[in-house]
């Protein structure tokens, strides 16, 4: 996977931009003057999980990735977001991983120190707010096609107004995800 993988900023919203994290060591890396960064793909597919909820996470272990790479961007507000990306060695886990997210994220509930809404769903994407307490809110949006899960997550100050972007940024994520 390469930044080609990952949608150029424009198509994300108006005046987002590519960002060159320079990581550190609260960050737990170090920045390599680029946009993007190879993840290890189990701790990646594992950070990406709902941790926090009042709910008990479903049982059963979900697939992991060979691969993962992650995008950071600023909104239009400034605001960070990041995107993920998982691969699998083929659709069928790609597929299994999305569904278990999916399931974690809708059975993660409304309380507790993680609270989860589920905006909207349509079989290979979703969108959703996390919201942490007494602290940020994150807008969501998952898409897995082929043998590739998308995640991309952008901060924000208003998530009850993010829904249309959820709706539109789905496409954008499933155009690039799974290209070679």
């Amino acid at each position: 996977m390469t930044a080609q993988n990952l949608p150029a900023p424009e198509k994300l919203g108006q005046g987002w931009k590519t960002y060159t994290d320079p990581g550190g060591a609260e960050q737990g890396f170090l920045g390599n003057d680029t946009w993007t960064r190879r993840r290890d793909a189990h701790q990646a597919a594992y950070e990406a999980l709902p941790i926090g909820c009042a709910n008990p996470a479903p049982k059963g272990s979900l697939p992991v990735p060979l691969h993962a790479l992650q995008g950071s961007y600023r909104t239009g507000a400034g605001l960070p977001a990041n995107a993920l990306l998982l691969r699998f060695t083929d659709d069928a886990k790609a597929t299994a991983y999305f569904t278990g997210y999916q399931a974690r994220m809708k059975g993660c509930g409304d309380s507790g120190g993680l609270a989860v809404q589920s905006l909207w769903s349509a079989g290979t994407s979703a969108g959703a707010v996390r919201r942490y307490a007494a602290a940020e809110a994150y807008v969501e949006v998952s898409v897995v096609r082929g043998s590739t899960v998308a995640l991309l997550a952008e901060q924000s100050a208003n998530p009850d107004a993010e829904v249309g972007w959820t709706h539109s940024a789905a496409p954008e994520l499933e155009a690039v995800i799974d290209s070679r």
